[in-house]
């Protein structure tokens, strides 16, 4: 019972500097220093933590991070910095927990420490890059200080109860991989996409023309889903939006057919896997959305009833979306046009 609440406590502190490295350090040496709380003998090795000097440059650091960690894009620059520092930091706490066990054990420890500080690691910066989305600052202070919460509460639970602790980090970590695909791929598209903003303006003059083919990749899956022989009229590479019938960040394009003016086709690939999606875009409404970070086309029903979607464009291909949202309102009005022509004629 003793290696696992050793173990517990290792991998807990270790979760804990995924978040926040230097606050988990200085709230512990503090505690530590202060005599706050009574070290078991076999956590004596963490007295180091309670060294004047080591709670002063944890602290330094941390008063450094309580602000940097609240300001949007300063804290995903932040967040990129400490991509190794926090799972080293993490290892090493874990290692000084344990003391000086066989050096096979103190491997094995350093190494799961070191992945699980990484997770947590990465599902803050994810977290951070989604709502770094949104010009408003509010939401990374509210994060900011609900981290910070959640990294005083779990040193308590791991100071209480080291085994209840271990628990609940398995079973975050447990649903981390289990949403690992989509943080990611939310991930790839944020920095795709602040990238894309950095590198050029975003010019609604600037003369467009729609592409006619697909990149090689979807081609051969427009193909698999155009049995018909259809024709296309061009295509728009994009990521799709938030949506209840498509998932969200996806790198895809959506496809235009001269056959079927009424409908549009996304195409994109999905775990490697073909993903495509018809879209009927009668009695539809179609519009363009400015964002801080980049261009929405939204597919609306006109009653207010039905499925909703969303495409995401970088901020440079402003233009382009103003081109689609053209080309899709002649294609929705050419039915009608016809259907006065033929009551003229």
């Amino acid at each position: 019972m003793e290696k696992l609440d050793l173990l517990a406590v290792a991998l807990g502190l270790a979760a804990l500097a995924g978040i926040n490295l230097y606050l988990t350090v200085f709230v512990t040496g503090l505690a530590i220093h202060f005599h706050w709380i009574t070290l078991a003998p076999q956590y004596q090795s963490l007295e180091v933590l309670g060294n004047p000097w080591i709670v002063t440059v944890a602290g330094v650091l941390y008063f450094l991070e309580f602000f940097a960690d609240k300001i949007p894009w300063l804290d995903s620059i932040w967040d990129a910095v400490h991509t190794v520092i926090r799972p080293i930091g993490g290892a090493l706490l874990a290692i000084q927990v344990l003391g000086h066990p066989s050096p096979a054990f103190t491997v094995i420890v350093a190494l799961l420490a070191g992945g699980t500080s990484l997770v947590t690691h990465t599902a803050k910066a994810a977290t951070r890059l989604a709502s770094n989305t949104s010009p408003e600052p509010f939401s990374n202070i509210g994060l900011s200080l609900g981290e910070d919460a959640a990294v005083l509460g779990g040193l308590a639970l791991v100071h209480f109860n080291p085994v209840l602790a271990l628990i609940v980090f398995l079973i975050g970590i447990g649903a981390f991989f289990y949403f690992a695909p989509k943080i990611l791929r939310a991930m790839k598209a944020k920095i795709w996409l602040a990238w894309k903003k950095l590198n050029g303006p975003a010019d609604r003059d600037l003369p467009v023309k729609l592409p006619l083919t697909l990149p090689v990749r979807l081609a051969t899956v427009f193909g698999r889903e155009n049995v018909l022989g259809e024709t296309v009229a061009w295509t728009a590479p994009c990521i799709s939006g938030r949506s209840r019938r498509i998932p969200a960040n996806l790198f895809g394009a959506l496809v235009a057919t001269n056959e079927e003016p009424r409908r549009l086709i996304f195409v994109a690939r999905k775990g490697g896997r073909p993903y495509t999606r018809t879209i009927d875009l009668e009695g539809s409404v179609v519009s363009h959305e400015p964002r801080f970070l980049f261009e929405n086309l939204v597919i609306s029903p006109a009653g207010g009833k039905g499925a909703k979607y969303a495409f995401i464009f970088p901020r440079p291909d402003a233009a382009l979306v103003e081109q689609i949202v053209r080309e899709l309102h002649e294609r929705l009005r050419e039915p009608v046009l016809h259907e006065q022509g033929a009551a003229v004629s």
